[in-house]
């Protein structure tokens, strides 16, 4: 099932940081409230160029397959050239770490399908 506890997820995490990724040092696990009091996890991940979270979950308690939620922003981001290009380095982590997380789940779901 691809619902995972916070134990998991920090593993799941400390192994992605170990293998060197760029920027993993930005994203972390909190705390999520899961169904009946449940044992939950959520690996937020923060943007430095757009100052806001991206919060990275299974898209269904039971798929294995993740996606990431940009919270909302009241206010525009304006980036020069330069900052653009340090957002879309913080976007393409963001979506290595989800096709981590998804490996990872199908890896301990025994589905080697991708």
């Amino acid at each position: 099932m691809a619902f995972r506890n916070l134990e998991t997820l920090e593993s799941w995490l400390a192994e992605y940081r170990e293998m060197g990724r760029p920027l993993a040092g930005s994203a972390r696990v909190t705390v999520q409230d899961g169904d009946g009091g449940a044992d939950t996890g959520l690996v937020v991940f923060r943007l430095d160029h757009a100052s806001t979270a991206v919060f990275i979950q299974p898209a269904t308690r039971d798929a294995s397959g993740w996606v990431a939620t940009m919270e909302p922003r009241e206010e525009a981001v304006v980036l020069d050239a330069p900052g653009l290009l340090e957002l879309s380095a913080e976007l393409a982590a963001v979506s290595e770490l989800c096709a981590f997380l998804e490996e990872k789940s199908r890896t301990s779901q025994g589905d080697t399908v991708a």
